[in-house]
């Protein structure tokens, strides 16, 4: 490394090392659970039409965000699948940090976390999405707001992470799009990661992946990551050998190891969970009502029994 670590920065690289030699696994590993993904999900993937053959037919496309919602409320995933994604300031703060620390791990002239933050502003307000669209119709209060905390989690992100600019060895990526087709292309799985850092080396695990967050570490999380872990085998036949969410603002960071348990468990939870997906988007079955915390900000609380349930069952409900 460049220069000395702070005690965050280098018990960050500790946890991200971990102890003991790496794991290698089995080529044949990716077939195997390609497979067993696969078996699972043809029952009802094979409901679907082939965009192969039917004309217009696309596949059904699927990432963390409805595999999680699916799984946890499914009458919650038919409420947000129905409303048009919007920008708010929580999700937009979001975006602009991540593309702020993308800009810090790959410029060379070192800016200040504030300049990260400014050109992070500037490239989405003229890249054409609708988060760069967003951003140009804040008030001047509302850029100053947003600005202002993504620096704070800019300033947290290079505060508690190893400078990981100058070293090749790292091989940093961020925002690293993972895709794999299944059952003949009837169904897409999609997933970003954050920060991934090394790579494989033949069929030995080298490759770390972070997920980084500003407020605290959930359960989901971690679900979300051994789903990107199953991508990742899928894709290169070696997955991650270390899987980790970072909470900026808290400063934690929590790891975990990735063996054949963890990829096949993913397997079962995302059979599981595109299978529920197809089979409500084909009104095979009526969606599950499953009180929970998300029941707070559903777009369909106001009407929902569970809405209310969970209302009166917390006490922070207000």
């Amino acid at each position: 490394m460049e220069g000395p670590l702070t005690p965050a920065q280098a018990e960050t690289l500790d946890r991200l090392r971990g102890d003991g030699p790496r794991r290698s696994f089995d080529p044949e590993l990716r077939v195997e659970l390609r497979r067993e993904l696969e078996t699972r999900l043809r029952p009802w993937t094979d409901l679907l039409p082939d965009p192969k053959v039917a004309r217009g037919a696309k596949p059904m496309w699927v990432g963390k965000t409805p595999l999680g919602r699916v799984l946890t409320c499914e009458a919650h995933q038919l409420a947000e699948a129905a409303e048009p994604f919007a920008w708010n300031l929580a999700s937009v703060r979001g975006t602009v940090a991540h593309k702020a620390i993308e800009l810090s791990l790959h410029r060379t002239d070192r800016p200040s976390p504030l300049e990260l933050v400014d050109a992070a502003f500037e490239r989405l307000e003229t890249d054409g999405t609708s988060a760069g669209a967003f951003l140009v119709d804040l008030d001047p209060s509302e850029r100053a707001e947003v600005r202002s905390e993504v620096n704070n989690l800019v300033v947290d992100f290079l505060d508690q992470f190893p400078p990981l600019q100058p070293r090749r060895a790292w091989r940093a990526a961020t925002e690293l799009r993972l895709t794999a087709e299944v059952c003949g292309g009837r169904v897409t799985l999609q997933g970003k990661v954050d920060l991934a850092l090394g790579a494989p080396v033949g069929t030995e695990a080298g490759r770390v992946f972070v997920e980084l967050k500003s407020g605290a570490t959930r359960s989901q999380h971690v679900d979300d990551l051994r789903f990107y872990a199953l991508l990742e085998v899928l894709k290169v036949g070696v997955p991650p050998r270390r899987l980790a969410v970072h909470s900026l603002d808290r400063g934690q960071l929590s790891t975990f190891d990735v063996d054949e348990d963890v990829l096949r468990s993913a397997v079962l939870r995302t059979a599981d969970g595109v299978a529920r997906l197809v089979q409500l988007h084909l009104g095979l079955r009526s969606a599950e009502v499953v009180p929970n915390p998300a029941c707070r900000w559903c777009s369909a609380r106001e009407t929902c029994a569970g809405a209310t349930t969970w209302a009166d069952a917390d006490p922070d409900a207000d």
